[in-house]
Parts: C-alpha cells; structure tokens; sequence
C-alpha cells in the first residue's frame, strides 16, 4: 500500500493539481483515493485537521481512514463503475469534540472497479442545522397542538387542521372530527359577515385580519364568545387561512365583574388609585377626588407622588407587608393622615386608601388631653388582678408594667384621706368589681414601692357592665400629689404681687374677709407714694421697680409681723392691721412714713421719698366689703396728699360724703356745657390813677340744676382732675370774648377782657388756634384780651410755658402773672417771660393793714415789676383802707369785692360805665 501525503492524483500536471486544490479549499473538502488492487490511500493537504489530528503522522492518519473508509471495502468491489457512494463518520478530535464527516465516493477502473475517487468534507454544522429544523418542525407542531390557543386550518370554507384546544372549544372529543367540516357549521349567524368581511381583506400571504371578537357554536349549539385573530397561510402548496382563537368565557364573565367591581370603586368612601410600574396615576376614583381635593381629570397620568405630596415607593411598601399609614397633603395643602394598602397588577399597583385624617386628629387631641390630666389607667380582670397597665401608671406608681401584671388591687397598701388604712374590701376597684357601683374622684393616698406617698384621685367603673359578674373594673387615677403643690404655687401666684412678693389685690380682699373679728376692730391703711411719677419718668422703670421692691420690704419690717402687706398696683400698698384705736394706729402710720422717708439707694442714685396714707376703721358689725373698705381708704389717702403729703388722714362719714358729692359732680360736670349751666361773672378791675374801670376779669360759674351754684373752687379743681378743664375753658373764653365785643359796640367802652388760664390748658397744643378762633368769632380786637397764667402754674415747668406764652403774645393778645407771691419765681425767670402786668396774689392785700412787714414787701413787688415795665393790679380789695394803702404804695389797678363783686355783664356796665 502506497501513501501519498503530498496532497495529489496520481498521473495529473501540477497545474491539474493546481486547479483541484482551488476547487476543494473553496469546497472545504479534501480529497482522497482507494486502490483496491493496491489496497493504498492517498489524500490531499488538510486531512489531519479535518479527522481532528493535526500534526499527526502518515500511519494515524492512514489507520483512521481505513477504519472510516472500511463500510465500502466490500460493498464497493461488487458496485457497478461510476456508481457514487456517500456515507457519513462520526470522529472525535484531540480535543474531545464529536465532529460529523462526509464522504462522498465514485468507483472507478473500468468494468471490475479497481478503486474509489471521493471527497471529504466536515458536515458538523449542516448535521446540526437539519437536525435543529427537523426539533423546530416537531416542536411547533408540538406547540400548536398543545397551545391553548384554539387554532385551525382552513380552505375554501373548508377546515383541514384543528388543534385539540380548538377541539375543545366547539366541545368535541378529538379535533379530527373537525376534519372536512365545514366553518360556517361553527360560527354564530351574526358573526358570519363580519367574519366574511375580514377574510376578504386577507389578499396577500402572511396578511393579518385585525383581532376581532366573534360567536362560535359547540357541536351541541352552545354559543362561545371568542377572539380571534386570522392569518393568510398555505396549507399543502395552496392557499389557506390560519385562524388563532381563544374561549373568552371567563373573559367576559371578569369583565362584568370588573364593571361591578368599578361601580363599587366609583361609589366606596375609600380612595382607590390605579398606578403604572413608574407610579403615574392611572385610576382615580371620586373618592380619591373629595380627600385630595383634585378632579380626577388633573390627576391621571401625573406621578402619584405629586398627586399625595408625599413620597410613595409601592415595592418599598410591598416589601414593609402591604400596609402603611402616611402623611399625604391635599391639594390645597391641608396635611392628611392616610392608611393604604397596595396590591400588585401586571401593569402596575393599585392602593386602597383611607382617610385616617380626622380619627388620628381625635386620638391626637385624646393622648394630649391624658398626658395633660398626667392620668393612670389600670384594669383589672375578673380574677381580680390587674392585666393592663399604661406607662402613666408604672411612673405614678413607681413599679415596671411586669411588676404591676398579675398582682390584686388589695396587695397595695391604701390609705383613705384622714390616713386610715383601706380595708380589702373597702378598695375602690375591689369595691367596684364586687358592687358594680362606679366610684368617681375619690381621693386615696398610696405607698409605693420605694418608700413614696402619693395622693391618687381615683375613678373606676365596670369595663363591660352588659357582662355577666365578676366583671373587669378600669380604673383611671391622677397623682394629685404635685398638682396639690402646684395649685399651691399657682395660688401664691394668683394672690401675691410679683414685684415685691406682697399679698396682691386679690389676697387683700380675701384676707379682709378672713381677718374680720366678732369683736375685734379691722383696720386698713392705704399708703401711696408722693410724686413717684418723677422717678419713673426721669430714671426709667427699672430703677422705679427697684424703689418698689425696697418700700415692700419697709413696710414688712415696720410692722414687725403684726399685719398683712399688701401691694396693689403701681405705688399704691395696703397693710391690714387689728390695732383698735386712731392713736394705735396714728403711731403705726408715722413709723411707717419714718421707713419710708429713710433715704433709698437705686442703680447707684440716693432718693428721697414720702407717702400719704389714708386710714378706714372696721368695727365688728360694719357692712362694708372689702372694695369699699379700700375706696374709703383711697379717699382718706387723697385728703391726706391734699394736705400737703408726708402724713396720714382718717375717714369719716363727713369725707365719704363729700367724695359722693365729688364723684356726682364730676359727672354732671361733662354735660354742663351742653345743658346750658355753665355762665360767666365778671369782676371790675379799676384804675387807681383815673378811677375808672379799664377791664373786667370773667369768672367760671356754675349753676348745677339740684345742687343749685357750686363754687369755683369745687368743680374747677374737678375740671382739672379729669381733663374736663380744656373743653370747659375754651366754652367760658369763648362765651366772655362774644359777650365782651356785643358790651363794648352796644355801650361804646374801651373795655379789656382778662380770662384764666389753667395749668392744663397750657399744655393743650391747640390752645393758640383756640384763643385765635374766640377772638375771631367774637370781633374782639387782640389787644382787648389779657390772658391770666397763675405763678404755680408756670413755675411748674418753666421750659414748657416760655413758648406757649410767646406764641399767644404773637397774636396781639397781653399776657399776665395771676396770684404773684404763691409760687417761687425769680426775677430772672420773670424777665424772659413775655408778660404785660402782674397780679399781687390777695393774701398780700388781706393783712396788709394788720402788718408792718407787709407793706415793705408790697412794695418791692410793685417796685420789681414797674422796674420789669409790668402793669401792677392787687387783687382782693376789700375795704377802702386797703384801697388808699395800696394807691399809696403805688399799684396800678386794684380789683376786689370793695370796686365790685362777680356780676352779669349787664349788670355790671350801668354801674361803672360812667366812672
């Protein structure tokens, strides 16, 4: 045997060879030779790759064919020539790899074969490839016939295929009882040309008529509802359709069920919204839209957790268990308590919610109301121990929940208010559980544990009372141990100053009614500070509550713990005291103006300070309450400031009446002006020199309609009190200026008004434009009017009047000093001051006759004031004597009862017109 490894046949060229190379590479074959007679193989280059040997030598690859080769050794030699032979090895590589080889042969030599020309090629792939149609064919046909899609195969009307689920929808045993029958026997008669229709549109192969719904028929009549979806196919060469169907019994049975189940939706309380795997809301039912407050036609297709305003994960809330309670907001905003549940869909969730908004704002008002009341709850089973227990309970009463469980109410020790142990049975929770009688609020004191006594207010009732005995008892109980002494530290807040720590008002009032004596007098003094008001206006409150605090601790410490202190409000105090006798308690009040008056050192300042006090007896018997007892107090308090301050004054029957009669006129006094009470005196200033009166002074009067005329030094003073006297005064400047300017064009005079000027009417900001507008109404030339100001009032702050008094100068007005020699001003005070006369005050004039030293004095101040070029006019003339004295010390003008008393204008003219 011959090898030939070269790669060649034998007898060829090489360019032969060439050329069959070529052919195979492109081929991927390898050729190969067999001589029978020989018995010798030859091959080409690339054998040994393609048996999966490469590199291997002449002999393994000769053994290797020879055994791949050896099916043809005998069947060949008795074959006819040019006969081809194929056949196909298995071979395993080097490698381990199964691979497929396909020989293809052709005898040759003649009429007795001498051997075989053949090709060898790898068919691995082709092997696969027609073993993977040949598994495709089966498994499809496999498919269809176990799909539980209906399928059939139909021609001409005619069906030639049905699957057994197709079998099983028109209700026969095996589909082959379909073979041959006609379609139309199973289709409904209205479904038949619709169905018509869409075959027609079925014209080319591998069309598709739109999936439609149609009525089939069972061998027994039965409609089935289907769907269905037809194919244009060929069936055996020829043109087919292939009908894809499927029973939608259960379908549409689900979908009524799903129509009732979205009636249900549309009409449940509960918010029900649909989302996709992205959460964007696909459902949204009415109830979602009255919690969310957002039509459901804005909601859809907007991400749920813009919709809720909150974050909502449904896998997050699936993984948590399904449920969960969240803070969601409307769409106004308002926040909302929400429970929902989500349920998982193929294409999406679903979340069922609930509106928790107003039951969880309940409970949330319920636990603020119970940690407020800082209350216990305990309840006590049948068997008579305890089997619930709140946290409340374990802190009041000192012991772990698992301690409190399963012990009996009687195991504690109870005792009632007066400190007696509670018997067993007198317990309120056994008592409850054995009576079925509620108990509400009783008060006990418990022994806890770690050797602590609380006071419990207790309340128990049955927990069931429609169960049958024994029944479980609750109980609720509040440690009203710190709420005692928290009602104590509120009370000594209620009743004490802050300030000072003195009993308050409150307190005063009460203790008065506590310290009241069968037979013991009460005695009640009101202290008021004098000017206080300049230290607070001038130092600030911090040093006048430094001063408060300092005359409360006075007042404690001089009345040596014999009577109660009082503070009731800004510099007014009050100390309660038993002392029976006015001495007694005019030696108590001037230790205290003593204390008082001790200089007080504040924020580094020495001050000086005095009080006034008024005193009011209770005798045993007296009716007065407590507020009366202090306004009588108060009254005594303003007689004593009245009378110059730094000293006390009693209250008497006399006093209280004329504070009524005060308080009376006061009121009456605001609509005197209106009731026309209100009128005007004049009084005759006279000219010493010509003897002839040059002005009148209008007086204030009032003629009240029960008290009949009431004195000017009682209701201007009122006036002034209650800032009465602005209104007033400008009613009286302009009734005098329109009364004046009708006298002097009715008698033709060159008659002067002069009108006061209180202290009040000084610090009126309008009180130029007032006197403007009097003179202008009037017709009253400016020059005509001569505006008193009394010393004491511009004394009282100078700054202030300067201004004021040059403004009204600037009108043309004369200005001048009212009751000179009251007050403290000085020369050079009265030399910036643009005055046009000077009023020698009348206690000057009244003992002018009766004393040496007067009329020196006299003297000077007309001196000074001519010196100043100020008129001098000396008020309170009352005799001729005191008439020529001051003619003689050289005053101006004299004025008093002796010239005139205060008359009616018209009463007065006739009388001095003519001097």
């Amino acid at each position: 045997m011959e090898i030939d490894p070269g790669g060649g046949l034998p007898g060829g060229s090489d360019l032969d060879r060439e050329l069959l190379e070529v052919a195979l590479s492109a081929q991927d074959a390898v050729s190969w030779t067999y001589d029978f007679v020989e018995e010798q193989i030859t091959w080409t280059k690339g054998m040994d790759v393609l048996l999966g040997l490469p590199r291997a030598g002449e002999e393994e690859i000769r053994a290797r064919l020879v055994e791949l080769l050896a099916p043809w050794t005998v069947a060949a030699r008795t074959a006819g020539q040019g006969q081809d032979l194929d056949l196909e090895q298995s071979v395993v590589t080097a490698e381990g790899q199964t691979r497929v080889l396909h020989f293809h042969a052709r005898l040759v030599g003649g009429q007795r074969p001498g051997g075989l020309v053949g090709l060898a090629r790898d068919v691995t792939a082709l092997h696969h490839d027609r073993q993977a149609l040949t598994d495709l064919a089966g498994r499809y046909r496999l498919l269809v016939d176990l799909s539980p899609e209906a399928i059939c195969v139909h021609q001409d009307g005619i069906i030639r295929y049905a699957n057994p689920a197709m079998g099983a929808v028109l209700g026969v045993e095996s589909s082959e009882q379909l073979m041959g029958r006609r379609l139309v026997d199973f289709v409904a008669p209205d479904s038949i040309p619709p169905m018509r229709e869409r075959l027609r549109e079925l014209e080319t192969e591998g069309a598709v008529a739109p999936r439609a719904r149609a009525e089939l028929l069972r061998v027994d009549g039965t409609p089935v509802p289907v769907e269905l979806v037809a194919v244009h196919t060929t069936w055996e060469g020829r043109p087919a359709v292939q009908v894809i169907g499927r029973d939608i019994t259960t379908e549409q049975a689900a979908e009524a069920a799903l129509r009732y189940q979205a009636a249900l939706v549309d009409h449940v309380n509960n918010p029900i919204i649909a989302l996709d795997r992205e959460g964007v809301v696909t459902s949204w039912n009415p109830a979602a839209e009255a919690v969310y407050g957002l039509p459901a036609d804005q909601a859809l297709g907007r991400p749920v957790t813009e919709l809720v305003g909150a974050p909502l994960q449904p896998e997050d809330v699936l993984a948590a268990g399904g449920r969960v309670e969240a803070r969601h907001r409307r769409s106004d905003g308002t926040a909302l308590v929400i429970r929902f549940s989500v349920a998982k869909m193929d294409s999406g969730y679903v979340l069922v919610c609930a509106d928790e908004t107003a039951r969880r704002r309940a409970e949330q008002d319920f636990a603020t109301v119970v940690d407020a009341l800082d209350e216990g709850i305990l309840v006590v089973a049948p068997t008579g121990l305890f089997v619930s227990a709140n946290p409340a309970a374990e802190r009041i009463l000192g012991v772990p929940r698992s301690t409190l469980l399963g012990t009996a109410p009687e195991s504690w020790s109870v005792f009632d208010e007066s400190g007696q142990p509670l018997p067993a049975e007198a317990h309120p929770l056994a008592s409850t559980q054995r009576s079925g009688v509620s108990q509400t609020a009783r008060v006990v004191r418990l022994e806890r544990p770690d050797g602590r006594s609380v006071w419990l207010s207790v309340t128990t009732r049955l927990l069931g009372p429609q169960d049958r005995p024994p029944q479980a008892v609750v109980a609720s109980f509040t440690d009203i141990t710190d709420k005692r002494a928290a009602q104590e530290r509120l009370e000594h807040a209620a009743t004490h100053d802050p300030l000072t720590g003195l009993a308050n008002r409150t307190l005063v009032l009460r203790c008065v009614g506590r310290l009241r004596h069968p037979t013991r007098p009460l005695a009640l003094l009101f202290l008021d500070l004098d000017n206080f008001k300049r230290i607070n206006d001038s130092l600030g409150h911090v040093v006048g509550d430094e001063v408060l605090h300092t005359i409360g601790q006075r007042l404690v410490q001089a009345t040596r713990d014999e009577a109660l202190v009082g503070r009731l409000g800004g510099d007014e105090f009050v100390v309660l005291t038993h002392h029976e006798n006015t001495r007694t308690l005019g030696e108590l009040s001037e230790r205290l103006l003593r204390a008082l008056a001790e200089p007080i050192h504040a924020q580094g300042r020495q001050l000086h300070l005095q009080a006034s006090i008024g005193i009011v007896l209770s005798r045993p018997g007296d009716p007065r309450a407590g507020q009366d007892l202090l306004r009588d107090a108060d009254v005594a308090m303003y007689r004593a400031k009245a009378q110059g301050g730094g000293r006390c004054a009693f209250f008497d029957v006399e006093l209280r009446e004329r504070v009524q009669r005060h308080m009376v006129l006061e009121q009456d006094l605001h609509h005197s002006v209106e009731q026309d009470q209100l009128w005007v005196a004049y009084q005759p200033i006279f000219d010493l020199r010509t003897e002839r009166t040059v002005a009148v002074e209008g007086l204030l009067r009032w003629r009240h309609p029960l008290h009949g005329t009431v004195s000017p030094g009682e209701f201007i003073p009122l006036a002034e009190e209650s800032d009465l006297i602005n209104s007033i005064g400008a009613h009286m400047l302009r009734t005098a200026t329109r009364q004046l300017a009708a006298a002097r064009q009715r008698h033709r005079l060159d008659l002067r008004l002069n009108a006061n000027l209180s202290p009040r009417q000084l610090e009126d900001p309008g009180l130029r434009t007032i006197v403007q507008q009097a003179l202008a109404e009037a017709g009253l030339p400016a020059h005509a009017l001569c505006l008193e100001v009394t010393e004491s009032a511009i004394m009282r702050d100078p700054s202030a009047a300067t201004p004021v008094l040059h403004s009204l100068r600037e009108l043309g007005v004369s200005l001048a000093i009212d009751d000179f020699g009251t007050g403290h001003s000085s020369l050079a005070q009265l030399r910036r001051l643009p005055f046009d006369s000077l009023k020698i005050d009348r206690s000057f004039v009244t003992d002018l006759a009766d004393s040496d030293g007067l009329d020196v004095l006299v003297t000077s101040i007309i001196a000074m004031a001519h010196a100043l070029g100020l008129t001098v006019v000396a008020e309170g003339v009352e005799t001729a004597h005191q008439l020529d004295l001051l003619r003689d010390l050289g005053s101006d003008h004299a004025q008093g009862y002796y010239l005139g008393k205060p008359t009616p204008l018209e009463e007065l003219l006739p009388a001095h017109t003519s001097r």
